[in-house]
């Protein structure tokens, strides 16, 4: 369900606009598919993918330096 205007005005016509058909009481904002294909083309492999471009020698750096933000309070 959409948020309602607070101003009694804006209420007024929304329900009007509502009961008429005007106006579809479940405004939700609509996706581009396009946005969606590209934002998930490298998401869904990103960490796996990092990690194995990693050296061990780099991984391990790394997971110390987390490790030790993590832990060094």
């Amino acid at each position: 369900m959409a948020k309602h205007p607070t101003d009694p005005n804006q209420l007024a016509k929304r329900i009007i606009g509502i009961a008429t058909g005007e106006e579809s009481d479940t405004d939700e904002p609509k996706k581009d598919p396009a946005a969606v294909a590209l934002g998930r083309r490298g998401g869904l492999k990103g960490g796996k993918a990092r990690a194995e471009s990693l050296s061990p020698e780099k991984r391990s750096e790394i997971a110390k330096k987390a490790a030790a933000k993590r832990w060094g309070k």
